[in-house]
């Protein structure tokens, strides 16, 4: 209902204003009924403009939930606080989304930042607006941990797939995971680093690896940890699909360093730019409070 809700209602929204203004007779009007038309023209020319991009979330799993990851890259502690820059980046544009989300496993860095954090981000096309975020984002600014002062590059990864639904047809047997449990690392309230609730799968066959040691329970991490891990073989198994149809590419082939999606600019001068789209802004500080709307919206334009 509410998927539903957001499609029809800035589109009745918009027909509401049209016919105000069709009521109007522009050449008798008064300036001050100008002044609101031209206010409810503005205000329609903008709901458009945010409306038009639900055209371009109709693919198969683009309303589905998101399991959103972040992983630092090689740097230590350069890449791991440009890690948790961009984890709160993206925990500021969740809450402008209002999108829910949990973090359900958090790695911290030795003197700064994080390693990599896994979150499951529940909201309206979760899965469709961030899947243009999977890639590799460098950062280039003078270095807080260099006692020279000196620039820096840094890199982090960021890993989008769709959370399936829990009756998925993936057969996970005992004999192809192996499941330790162990103390959770890192802050966490009374209960969380007392008892070995942390849960670590691992997927023997492939070699895929999924944590949880968010919750005090370990049959709730468990749980989460099979629900994520279900999730990435899915993509996996339409990942094969795909290649028996068509010999080309799929866009979200496996990650890997050096080809960046999109660059953020400190110094010498301010810029964050999309390499796929070309999109630029000189606002670097305003993209980092969560302001990546144009950035997506530019993204799906193009692929669509």
């Amino acid at each position: 209902m509410n998927l539903l809700k957001e499609i029809i209602e800035p589109v009745l929204k918009i027909k509401e204003n049209i016919d105000l203004l069709n009521m109007y007779d522009l050449s008798k009007l008064t300036e001050k009924e100008l002044e609101e038309c031209e206010l409810i023209y503005n205000e329609s020319i903008k709901a458009i403009k945010d409306h038009e991009v639900t055209i371009f979330l109709g693919k198969e799993y683009d309303s589905k939930d998101a399991i959103f990851e972040i992983h630092a890259g090689a740097g230590g502690t350069e890449s791991q606080d440009w890690a948790q820059m961009l984890l709160r980046m993206y925990l500021k544009y969740f809450n402008k989304k209002n999108f829910k989300y949990e973090i359900v496993d958090e790695q911290i860095g030795e003197d700064a930042g994080i390693k990599s954090v896994t979150c499951i981000v529940k909201g309206n096309y979760a899965y469709g607006y961030l899947k243009s975020e999977k890639g590799v984002h460098r950062l280039v600014r003078l270095s807080p941990f260099d006692s020279n002062n000196r620039r820096h590059t840094s890199f982090a990864a960021v890993d989008v797939i769709p959370e399936f639904d829990d009756n998925i047809d993936i057969e996970l047997k005992d004999s192809d995971i192996k499941v330790d449990v162990y103390r959770s690392s890192g802050p966490g309230g009374q209960g969380v680093n007392t008892t070995d609730s942390a849960v670590r799968i691992t997927h023997i066959k492939t070699g895929i690896v999924v944590t949880c040691q968010n919750g005090r329970s370990q049959i709730k991490n468990k749980e989460t940890a099979l629900k994520v891990l279900k999730s990435k073989l899915y993509e996996i198994e339409q990942k094969k699909q795909k290649e028996l149809i068509s010999k080309q590419k799929a866009n979200n082939s496996g990650i890997e360093f050096g080809s960046q999606i999109r660059s953020y600019v400190m110094h010498p001068y301010s810029m964050v730019k999309d390499h796929r789209t070309n999109y630029e802004t000189s606002n670097v500080s305003k993209v980092l409070d969560g302001d990546i709307d144009e950035f997506i919206y530019n993204y799906l334009r193009k692929v669509n």
